[in-house]
């Protein structure tokens, strides 16, 4: 039986929790948060339409008990403060520090064979701390920013280009973060034709720049941070994980050497399924992309050295 558990009720972590259940990527999904009732409410609600939308995962909702987390096999860690009206990921670092670090050491006691998919922000820097105070296999620590910033580039490429955005290719690397994520606009396609051919540079740019403050746009209308893309997101690097679907996703992992870097979580394509990161994939850039990461790189490194530990 496969068993997800998620760190975090609100609005990102319950509707991460919903899309997995509506797909059936795992039996059992628990929410867990430190909120009495929170959990619980939201679970009754999602397994009151279970008749109705045909639905056959178990959610459950518990406050603040570790034990109904026991033997998950994929963890998501959301707990955390999300961010203001011009609050930038990084300003969130000393609050979700303390968090994720209690988090990931309650649940390992638990699931201490389970892949953790990290969701909270500023996100690079909390899954490099998931790395230092775990002690896992690198391959079983994901970021997951990757996979929400290439969706937020793939929409407004389908808006531009007015297509199908099921038929619109196109992702992100580099840090999850407004000025450091790296739409590779060199690589983004349309039915396997390149979006250049039907975009001018300067319409080009703007969809860069347009998917780089992406989450800050939605957090200025929303008053909050965006739930529905980001629980999308994670729901989708989760069923890599648990179906073993060998998928390509951008995601923020541990480099050893990889694009130059060491010591550093940051957006890269990976290849997921069983066990968490089964490769990374290290993708051909020319010189101006090769500059932006290490420029990325470099912010990220700033980040992870306030961190408090």
């Amino acid at each position: 039986m496969s068993k997800v558990t998620v760190v975090g009720a609100g609005n990102v972590g319950a509707t991460a929790a919903n899309v997995m259940a509506l797909r059936e990527v795992a039996d059992e999904v628990v929410m867990i948060d430190i909120k009495e009732g929170v959990s619980e409410g939201k679970a009754m609600d999602m397994m009151q339409t279970a008749n109705l939308l045909d639905m056959n995962t178990r959610i459950k909702g518990v406050t603040n008990d570790y034990a109904a987390t026991a033997d998950s096999d994929v963890v998501v860690i959301t707990s955390g403060i999300p961010r203001k009206p011009g609050m930038t990921r990084e300003e969130l670092i000393g609050v979700n520090a303390g968090i994720v670090k209690q988090v990931t050491e309650s649940v390992l006691a638990h699931s201490p064979n389970a892949v953790i998919v990290c969701v909270s922000n500023p996100m690079d820097t909390m899954t490099y701390l998931i790395h230092k105070v775990s002690g896992l296999p690198k391959n079983r620590i994901i970021g997951m920013g990757g996979a929400l910033d290439s969706s937020r580039f793939k929409y407004f490429l389908s808006q531009a280009l007015k297509a199908n955005p099921n038929e619109v290719e196109g992702f992100v690397i580099g840090g999850h973060g407004d000025t450091t994520m790296i739409p590779m606009k060199r690589y983004a396609t349309l039915r396997g034709i390149p979006v250049s051919e039907f975009l001018s540079d300067g319409e080009l740019d703007k969809i860069v720049s347009d998917t780089m403050v992406g989450g800050a746009t939605l957090t200025k209308l929303l008053g909050t941070s965006a739930w529905y893309a980001p629980g999308a997101a994670t729901a989708e690097v989760v069923e890599a994980i648990i179906h073993d679907q060998d998928a390509i996703i951008p995601c923020s992992a541990l480099l050893d050497g990889e694009y130059g870097e060491k010591d550093l979580c940051i957006g890269v394509p990976c290849l997921l399924g069983k066990g968490g990161i089964k490769k990374i994939i290290e993708i051909p850039m020319n010189d101006d992309e090769k500059e932006l990461f290490k420029k990325s790189a470099e912010a990220v490194r700033k980040t992870n050295a306030a961190l408090p530990c």
